[in-house]
């Protein structure tokens, strides 16, 4: 039997959640043996650190323009009317919003690599 040239040992612990977690990725990937799984994930695992800026900027446009429609539904209420320059407000917050979607999909696109 040939001995093995793996001379380094790698432990640590876990909590129930994380191990359940660890258990049902396995099950997934057909893995029944921790140990190979482990291996192969720490070696050949892939991590995607991904930071969305443009996610959080939509985030803030789209409370921004709910912002703004619910100032122009107050004004509209109480004048009866509405106003061109408030309806084209809304058209380039929209555009905005619009604009970092899109953009915020090409980068996922071009993480995953997929349309």
């Amino acid at each position: 039997m040939q001995k093995l040239s793996r001379s380094k040992s790698i432990n640590f612990r876990v909590n129930d959640k994380e191990y359940e977690m660890i258990k049902r990725c396995m099950k997934e990937a057909g893995i029944s043996n921790m140990r190979a799984y482990l291996l192969k994930m720490a070696v050949n695992g892939e991590i995607w650190n991904v930071e969305l800026t443009s996610v959080n900027e939509c985030a803030g446009l789209l409370r921004n323009i709910s912002n703004n429609i619910n100032q122009i539904a107050k004004r509209v209420n109480s004048t009866g009317h509405i106003y061109n320059a408030d309806i084209q407000e809304i058209k380039v917050r929209q555009g905005e919003i619009w604009r970092k979607q899109e953009e915020t999909v090409k980068l996922l696109t071009d993480i995953v690599g997929v349309v």
